[in-house]
């Protein structure tokens, strides 16, 4: 069950504003969680299950990125505003103005676990771990995995997703319907979908600029300015502990979790059988076992094997 909030807000952003929320008080002992959400555009409201962490002592964060929910919308900004450094700029100075600089462990869920890599990458000081949740290293390696997972859709279902993406008709309801293939097999497999998911799902229908420049017209389309971006050339940079977490079932699939695994030194990896792209929703009580055995490893460094996988 998800934790109230202590406190809300917004930190200036340049010239803009990032909200966030935080559960629980953060500068004790254990570090604080950062919650990096997926998208590019999405909202927080999906992973808001996290703060179920502030009750075993982990305080948690949680923001809207620049563009989305409650931080500063920009529909007019150039598309050569939305990149990856934004983002990344971004989660650096929210960290730093909400004063946890010295001791957090950063949470990248999808999209967000590229924002997250890159920063680790930079080896700040006071990060403690990382936690990387069904997130493609390469997006190149993203769109050719989502063009075989196309292929084995039920008769009927690619090709006409095709058609409409070749007209431009994909703000259509049969569009919509065609697509809800995909996602009940590889987004999310908890019909109907969770409450929390719709929100973000809403909330990015209601408000797709960031999503429609960097990514496309869908999860499985990707058009935009991230179709050839990648953290690969950055993982062997990252020396913090890491978990990597997928679904069985991922439109994230093995293929394009692979690098992390490959090139970050200190890295372990779960899949959870019964998950797609969400199991902190579709598995949450083996979910909240295997990051709670995280952090607490991550918290008391001394009692942690390091597991080694050649």
């Amino acid at each position: 069950m998800a934790v109230a909030p202590t406190a809300k807000g917004w930190v200036p952003f340049g010239e803009h504003r990032t909200w966030y929320r935080v559960t629980g008080q953060p500068g004790g002992a254990a570090p604080a969680v950062v919650v990096v959400h997926g998208g590019p555009g999405s909202t927080h409201d999906y992973l808001l299950s996290l703060t179920e962490l502030a009750g075993h002592g982990f305080p948690v964060v949680h923001y809207d990125q620049l563009g989305s929910g409650g931080s500063s919308r920009l529909p007019d900004a150039d598309p050569g505003f939305w990149n990856p450094e934004l983002f990344g700029d971004e989660l650096d100075n929210l960290v730093h103005r909400l004063g946890i600089e010295d001791n957090y462990v950063l949470y990248g869920q999808s999209w967000g676990g590229l924002v997250v890599a890159r920063h680790a990458a930079e080896r700040p000081d006071g990060l403690r771990g990382l936690v990387i949740a069904n997130s493609p290293a390469s997006y190149e390696l993203w769109r050719s995995e989502m063009d075989r997972l196309r292929a084995l859709l039920p008769p009927g279902v690619d090709e006409g997703l095709r058609a409409h993406e070749t007209a431009g008709t994909t703000d259509t309801q049969e569009y919509f319907d065609l697509m809800r293939v995909f996602y009940d097999r590889h987004v999310c497999r908890v019909l109907p979908w969770p409450p929390d998911y719709v929100a973000s799902f809403m909330e990015m229908a209601d408000n797709n600029t960031v999503y429609s420049v960097m990514n496309g017209p869908s999860e499985f389309t990707v058009t935009g300015t991230l179709a050839d971006y990648s953290v690969v050339d950055r993982l062997d940079d990252i020396e913090v502990p890491t978990l990597l977490i997928s679904g069985a079932h991922d439109e994230a699939t093995p293929a394009t979790v692979q690098p992390y695994y490959d090139r970050i030194h200190d890295v372990r990896w779960e899949i959870l059988p019964e998950s797609s792209h969400v199991p902190h929703l579709e598995e949450p009580e083996r979910f909240r076992e295997i990051l709670l055995g995280f952090l607490q490893e991550v918290h008391s460094p001394a009692e942690r094997e390091v597991a080694s996988h050649g």
